[in-house]
């Protein structure tokens, strides 16, 4: 058990733990209703039960108790006390984790909302999860970067793409200064999703597919400051500068908005063109 002091989060969690408990009935969790109760709600030792954690272990951590638990024991607790992804991204912020991703299906998804936003968007945009998976995209993505949709699943990755794609290589006039970037933001992403097996399978194919990752993927470097202006060379409208910006989607917090902006009105006007020609397809 570790002797650190209780502090005001241990308090609050705690407290949390406590309302959370206390708002579940016994039927709720299919225990029987027959036996009367002085107190609303769950006994801790029924928390406990249902997790499959130890009693001792669970009262401590409600009693706002300075110990340690894996990530394993709060999920546990977690389905447990029937939390929503909210209040189970607050447990274990509260218990100092970063919260595992929930994914519906297996991987993060674009509602309708976010789909709609994407198309009000006048510059390229998409959605990509940590791992640089592209999930849905606009149309003017595809006008000048080219239709994600004909791509294989397993391929519609940024960082496959700018690394593994000889077209999409070829469309990035500063592509060493720019696909380092991109890695070193993925390493990032990759320290704090170390067993993610989609950043797993990723890694893996790249270490063969690119001979740059290989050998840029052993450097270690990482950084979150992105090169944000980025030129690109399209065919047939030549150069256009744009601003890229990354944006976190709050309910989805594994979920990346990321945004081109023409920096100017000759970009501006050749992504318009482009996206013209593409609809009248």
């Amino acid at each position: 058990m570790s002797l650190r002091p209780r502090t005001p989060e241990r308090q609050e969690l705690a407290a949390f733990l406590r309302t959370r408990r206390e708002r579940l009935s016994p039927a709720q969790v299919g225990l029987p209703t027959t036996m009367r109760r002085r107190t609303p709600g769950l006994r801790r030792e029924e928390v406990a039960h249902i997790a499959g954690v130890g009693v001792t272990w669970y009262t401590w951590l409600e009693q706002g108790r300075p110990i340690d638990v894996s990530a394993h024991f709060l999920e546990q607790v977690a389905r447990a006390l029937r939390l929503d992804a909210t209040e189970r991204a607050h447990l274990f912020t509260l218990a100092h984790y970063r919260p595992p991703p929930i994914v519906p299906g297996g991987s993060p998804w674009a509602t309708p909302e976010l789909r709609r936003m994407l198309e009000v968007v006048a510059g390229p945009a998409y959605l990509a999860t940590a791992s640089m998976d592209v999930i849905a995209w606009n149309t003017a993505l595809s006008a000048v970067f080219g239709d994600l949709g004909a791509v294989a699943q397993d391929d519609r990755n940024m960082l496959w793409l700018v690394f593994a794609s000889a077209p999409h290589r070829a469309a990035i006039p500063n592509w060493e200064i720019d696909a380092r970037a991109m890695l070193a933001r993925f390493r990032v992403e990759f320290g704090r999703h170390r067993d993610d097996p989609a950043f797993l399978k990723l890694i893996n194919r790249l270490q063969l597919a690119s001979h740059e990752f290989h050998r840029w993927w052993a450097e270690q470097d990482v950084s979150l400051r992105a090169n944000k202006m980025k030129g690109f060379e399209v065919s047939p409208v030549g150069r256009m500068e744009l601003e890229q910006t990354v944006f976190l989607v709050e309910e989805a917090p594994d979920l990346r908005l990321v945004v081109y902006t023409p920096v100017d009105e000759e970009s501006a006007a050749k992504i318009e063109l482009l996206r013209r020609e593409w609809r009248a397809r």
